[in-house]
């Protein structure tokens, strides 16, 4: 055996691996089933054409692929509809100090009760300051019932606009003598909530603050006779700011 017969074992054999030809596979079924797929495709768009397509129920299919195919499309458009209904439409603006305090100036002065009130316009905030004696008896952090027509009124007011208001309750310095309350804090914070829950119940719908400052303020106050400083000292003072209060809902 020559070295060239042990490096090909099958040249002994008659035939050569090279004399063998390949066989050649037939694709000749791709086109015939290429043809069977469009004679079908031709065939249903002819039926689809010759049918009659009812408009609402092929819009309720359209709509029910639409939504399996974008299940969350549905649900940001529904929350941003009800944004606008509420926010978009029913939403205060804050009103501008200025204007504010000339249209409230106008309607205060008007009211008989609320006439001894005084309105100041500082930088940053607009201020309605109202005797405390008008508003509550003795020791009482309870409104009085012209004090509770008065406030409601204002409130009928404040319920148009979408200014953070603030109700600050004040009270000359000293002991309390009887009553309720320990500590004149705690008298001039039930007063700040008494007039804030009137203003609530009125109508403002927008959050409210209550704080009692008791005499923590009353060096603030003019140099004036006793009896007139001690009596502006007793007072609740609500505050009107210039950017826009917030709901309860937010």
């Amino acid at each position: 055996m020559s070295v060239s017969q042990l490096h090909n074992p099958g040249a002994n054999r008659g035939a050569n691996i090279g004399d063998i030809k390949p066989q050649h596979r037939s694709f000749a079924w791709m086109v015939i089933f290429t043809d069977l797929v469009a004679l079908m495709l031709t065939f249903f768009v002819l039926l689809f054409s010759m049918s009659n397509v009812t408009v609402d129920k092929w819009k309720s299919i359209t709509d029910a692929l639409s939504q399996s195919l974008r299940p969350n499309s549905t649900q940001t458009e529904a929350k941003a509809t009800a944004q606008f209904n509420i926010s978009g439409i029913f939403r205060k603006q804050a009103i501008n100090l200025d204007y504010l305090t000339s249209v409230l100036t106008e309607a205060v002065s008007k009211d008989a009760f609320l006439a001894q009130a005084q309105l100041i316009r500082l930088e940053d905030r607009m201020i309605i300051s109202i005797p405390g004696d008008l508003l509550f008896s003795g020791g009482l952090a309870n409104l009085t019932e012209s004090a509770k027509q008065a406030i409601s009124n204002l409130g009928g007011a404040l319920r148009h606009i979408g200014n953070k208001v603030i109700v600050n309750g004040h009270s000359e310095p000293g002991k309390v003598t009887g009553g309720t309350y320990a500590s004149k804090w705690e008298l001039s914070l039930a007063r700040a909530v008494s007039v804030a829950n009137t203003l609530r119940q009125s109508g403002y719908t927008e959050n409210l603050s209550a704080f009692g400052y008791a005499d923590g303020r009353f060096s603030y106050l003019p140099d004036l006779p006793d009896q007139e400083r001690r009596a502006l000292g007793r007072r609740v003072d609500i505050v009107v700011m210039p950017t826009i209060g917030r709901t309860d809902e937010e």
